[in-house]
């Protein structure tokens, strides 16, 4: 099994975080909604370990999802937050809960955002390779 680490730095306007691999190399950078105290499609997902899990979702097809039973994710309720997923999108307004992976952070439509993020989805994807990984979220 692959293990990630996800280091993240908050703002009022959104969360913005370096994944890395259990080597320390970068694998790209991710983009989520700023942290609103946990709330569904509102707000980033709490820190902690996750496993990263292949899903097939009706909107955005073959992406990743988040679960850990421990901190109330999974993809199918009840629980605290569902469908957590790893798809395309650039600024944090385009998500409900969600991450997105971008190659670099910049201005999308004057909103910091992260940019070709359907490349970096992409390697992504390869890199996992429909297997599952592990993912650990923690404060930069």
């Amino acid at each position: 099994m692959k293990y990630y680490t996800l280091k993240r730095r908050y703002f009022d306007f959104g969360t913005y975080s370096y994944l890395f691999r259990q080597d320390g190399s970068k694998v790209c950078c991710m983009v989520e909604r700023p942290m609103l105290n946990n709330k569904a499609s509102r707000s980033c997902v709490v820190e902690g370990v996750y496993e990263l899990l292949p899903h097939q979702s009706p909107k955005f097809g073959s992406c990743y999802a988040l679960e850990s039973q421990e901190l109330g994710v999974t993809r199918e309720g009840p629980s605290l937050r569902t469908h957590i997923l790893i798809h395309k999108a650039n600024s944090p307004k385009e998500l409900q809960g969600c991450l997105a992976p971008g190659v670099d952070f910049g201005l999308v439509h004057g909103e910091w955002a992260v940019v070709n993020s359907s490349a970096a989805f992409n390697l992504l994807m390869k890199e996992l390779g429909g297997k599952p990984a592990r993912l650990t979220i923690m404060k930069d």
